[in-house]
């Protein structure tokens, strides 16, 4: 009996495979695999050797996969997914100095995490952290830690809840002002609210919250981004619920304005969540710690 192992192709052989299949020729092939040409056709040949089946038909467009060849490429883009991704798992429980890759809403970013981390860059150089605001659905890579505003943690996730919950109505100086500092709800609604479509921070939420879920208000105007949603507040263009751990420092410094302590308790909040898959290593057990004692400092 004749082991299947002995005609599996090497992992260099479907690299070619695949880089030939994307770019359409050998030379092109060889650019992306820091191979030379004549190794990229010999890896092909030796492939096609093993199959026993061209995996590519050569025309003068370039070269074409076979009904084989795209078998073989499908599986060899899963092989070297499942490959990559165990590298990277194994680099993660490995001690000592390490990258993390860190998903970051870019609202949460910018207004509360990195205005701290420069504190953690300081006191761990040693740790190199990586950050994307996505992940692509074709990207192998998959994040470490992922910074999450919703209601409760997903399916295939373990998350620690940060701040968020406690959401006021705010605006600057100027805006209430000019309008009155309301106080009262009926008083309130008579006034211009800001709204993100997307963010589930919505005047209708605050309404419902108080036992008034009838009472619209006056005026809402929408923006394409949270950011712009608080910029717009900052202008005193008109009101807006923000949760408070996103604005401290305007709260302290006066920039915005809660009228009364108006807001209300959201459901959503921001979490750091990962994956339940992937054991968290050194790297990340300092960065979690360090994570959330700056969350315990300023909660709800």
């Amino acid at each position: 009996m004749v082991s299947g192992r002995q005609h599996l192709p090497s992992m260099t052989a479907l690299q070619v495979l695949l880089a030939v299949a994307e770019r359409g020729s050998t030379s092109a092939a060889a650019e992306s695999t820091s191979l030379s040409q004549s190794a990229v056709s010999k890896q092909l040949l030796a492939l096609e050797d093993l199959i026993g089946s061209p995996v590519f038909t050569r025309t003068p467009r370039g070269m074409i996969p076979t009904e084989i060849g795209l078998i073989y490429i499908e599986h060899a883009r899963t092989a070297l997914k499942a490959m990559e991704d165990a590298a990277l798992r194994v680099a993660r429980l490995k001690p000592g100095p390490g990258v993390l890759r860190l998903q970051v809403l870019p609202i949460f970013g910018d207004r509360w995490l990195l205005p701290r981390f420069v504190q953690f860059a300081e006191q761990h150089p040693e740790i190199d952290v990586q950050f994307t605001t996505f992940v692509l659905p074709t990207q192998s890579e998959t994040a470490d830690g992922i910074f999450r505003f919703l209601i409760a943690p997903n399916k295939g996730e373990t998350a620690q809840y940060l701040f968020g919950h406690e959401v006021l109505i705010v605006s600057a100086p100027s805006y209430w002002q000019k309008n009155g500092i309301p106080g009262t709800i009926d008083e309130l609604a008579e006034g211009v609210m800001l709204e993100h479509p997307q963010t589930p921070l919505h005047w209708q939420h605050f309404a419902e919250s108080h036992g008034k879920p009838d009472i619209a208000v006056h005026h809402i105007t929408r923006f394409g981004y949270y950011t712009m949603v608080i910029r717009a507040a900052l202008a005193g263009q008109g009101m807006a619920l923000i949760p408070r751990g996103l604005i401290l420092d305007e709260l302290e410094t006066g920039r915005l304005i809660n009228p009364n302590g108006f807001g209300y308790r959201s459901e959503y909040g921001y979490w750091f969540a990962k994956p339940e898959d992937i054991s968290p290593g050194a790297s990340m057990r300092t960065f979690e710690a360090w994570l959330m004692g700056q969350a315990e400092s300023m909660r709800d």
